[in-house]
């Protein structure tokens, strides 16, 4: 196959390394892959090594007549089997080039929420008519993606896990001296935003629950957490000394290693990158209940799940975890053996390989 991607571009090397390495997999399994992108991408200088064709984007721009022309003339100069993006910028500027061509549109989406059918604007983004099928990170995306295309395409939304590697993960744990904590700590990573739907307000609520636990430590990795409301929300859980704000890091899955549990206290998620990072850390995970979280962790498995909004419940699960080190090791076989089967990245590419050729056959999925 032919395959033409504009990719994501990531703010971090750890962000787009699942997506990124499915296209040097599928460049390795004999296809040609040509990526439309720029020099600033984390992966740019991984995707020359693997000899992957790449093209500098003539613009960044989420409507741009110059990158619509530019990838329209090399769809029709190359014959180009499937053209995939990404991002919300390539996305409009994908299928406005893929007009007059034969090239099957495919779109990737990684959230529940938006593609409003009332919003004019979505039909020249994410509704777009030449958009031929949808690749979405979970079921759950799947499911709302489905209720948003037009019926034509409908057969053609399909599932893909971004798997990941246990190999990509033999970089040693952080020292945890560098965050003013130890390994003699219970030490949990939280890892979000100030977007209330990430539910830091209920980590925080499930500190006030931990009082009595001299030596556990929260590593709140994130921007904005030394702001408002945070700050008066930090101060409120009498673990104000407990509780560390690193700001935004790329080191994510080294800090993983190095701590207990990850804590996922999220009211959505697509497909949690975080959660799989830290499963093939070998690190187990809290999660609350929300539809993209409970697609990776099993209950008692890999982590254990907590209804969505309870800090009681997570600060219960994490008093647990610090008293059971068995228990803890056995959700770290577990999490470990999620990523060798499941999530794995060799699934991942074998399912995107088998996907495009159904897609370019005409086949209902």
């Amino acid at each position: 196959m032919k395959i033409l991607v504009i990719p994501n571009r990531g703010r971090s090397y750890n962000a787009v390394r699942p997506e990124a390495e499915c296209y040097i997999s599928l460049a390795k399994s004999g296809h040609e892959v040509t990526l439309f992108t720029c020099e600033s991408n984390a992966y740019y200088s991984d995707y020359k090594k693997a000899n992957i064709n790449l093209i500098e984007l003539s613009s960044l721009k989420k409507y741009s007549l110059s990158v619509i022309k530019q990838i329209h003339r090399y769809i029709k100069q190359h014959n180009i089997d499937i053209v995939y993006a990404t991002e919300s910028n390539g996305i409009p500027n994908a299928a406005f080039a893929c007009i007059g061509t034969k090239a099957k549109m495919i779109a990737y989406r990684g959230t529940t929420g938006g593609m409003y059918k009332t919003d004019p604007s979505n039909y020249l983004c994410t509704l777009h008519p030449r958009i031929n099928g949808y690749v979405c990170v979970s079921n759950a995306v799947k499911k709302h993606v489905t209720t948003k295309v037009r019926g034509a395409i409908k057969s053609n939304i399909s599932t893909i896990y971004k798997g990941h590697d246990i190999n990509w993960y033999n970089e040693p744990a952080i020292q945890l001296s560098s965050l003013a904590t130890s390994p003699t700590n219970f030490n949990i990573l939280c890892i979000g935003s100030h977007r209330p739907y990430k539910g830091m307000h209920f980590m925080l609520d499930a500190m006030k629950h931990l009082t009595d636990l001299n030596n556990i430590k929260l590593i709140l990795v994130g921007d904005n957490f030394d702001c408002e409301p945070f700050s008066s929300q930090i101060k409120a859980t009498g673990m104000s000394e407990h509780i560390i704000e690193t700001g935004f890091r790329n080191d994510v899955p080294q800090i993983a290693k190095a701590c207990d549990i990850l804590v996922l206290p999220s009211e959505r998620e697509g497909l949690p990158r975080v959660v799989l990072e830290s499963l093939a850390s070998g690190t187990p995970v809290i999660t609350s209940a929300n539809e993209g979280a409970m697609e990776i962790i099993e209950d008692g498995i890999n982590g254990y799940i907590v209804p969505i909004g309870d800090g009681e419940a997570i600060a219960e699960r994490i008093r647990y975890l610090y008293q059971n080190e068995q228990v803890k090791l056995h959700l770290t076989n577990g999490a470990i053996n999620t990523i060798n089967t499941t999530m794995s990245h060799k699934e991942t590419v074998e399912n995107y390989i088998k996907y495009f050729e159904k897609t370019l056959s005409g086949q209902a999925l």
